[in-house]
């Protein structure tokens, strides 16, 4: 089909009006769409030099838990827990410590069968050993959510020599029938984990509350 004089102008022009167009656009470059991710939370940080140890919380270990607060990259460091195992099991010795207001909450909590093995009510020694059902000492974080044979259930995570296994043991955050408060109406101490941190069903779901977020934890023993 033959195009006439008219048509074939027509056409010139289109084709150079859209070369100029695409000249235009790789020279200047099309407008770019830029994402920015929101800020990251902040979260107060306490002043250490200022922090003495809360009423009811060993100094000393107070003390050992700021070192290894400071020690380890722990992302959140307004809340922290601290258990003190010189203390039986009868006596709320996991304490949660607000670092910017000084306030405690303590609560009660199960040791292993494997650092009880008399039933005394007393944790006697510690161990990171498979199979040894003892509680760790060190520093911990905790980790994910789960539902497990106790229901919703909280991961830690060991970061010292001491409990670095406990990841790989199972340890866990989790309540139990034998850490309520009745146990120690019946048989004056609370029964024994397996090595984890079991706590009565309300206690447990305030230390979750609290610490969540990968929070520390510091346990330990300071007298025999």
């Amino acid at each position: 089909m033959s195009l006439n004089r008219r048509e074939m102008l027509r056409l010139g022009a289109v084709g150079v009006s859209g070369a100029m167009l695409s000249s235009a656009a790789s020279s200047v470059g099309l407008p770019s769409i830029v994402f920015r991710l929101p800020p990251a939370p902040t979260v107060p940080q306490p002043q250490f030099t200022q922090l003495q140890a809360p009423g009811g919380i060993d100094p000393m270990l107070f003390q050992r838990a700021k070192a290894a607060l400071m020690a380890h990259p722990v992302a959140a460091r307004d809340v922290i827990g601290i258990a003190d195992f010189s203390k039986p099991s009868s006596e709320p010795r996991f304490h949660v410590v607000d670092l910017m207001s000084g306030q405690v909450e303590s609560h009660l909590v199960a040791h292993g069968r494997g650092s009880d093995p008399d039933h005394s009510g007393f944790l006697e020694r510690f161990s990171n050993n498979f199979g040894s059902y003892a509680t760790s000492n060190g520093t911990y974080t905790t980790g994910e959510y789960y539902d497990g044979k106790y229901g919703l259930s909280m991961k830690v995570r060991g970061l010292d020599w001491s409990n670095n296994n406990a990841e790989a043991r199972a340890i866990v955050i989790h309540n139990a029938w034998y850490a309520e408060p009745e146990m120690i109406d019946i048989h004056g101490k609370l029964g024994r984990s397996e090595g984890c941190f079991a706590f009565s069903r309300a206690g447990q779901w305030k230390v979750m509350s609290r610490l969540a977020g990968g929070r520390m934890i510091y346990a330990d023993k300071l007298y025999a």
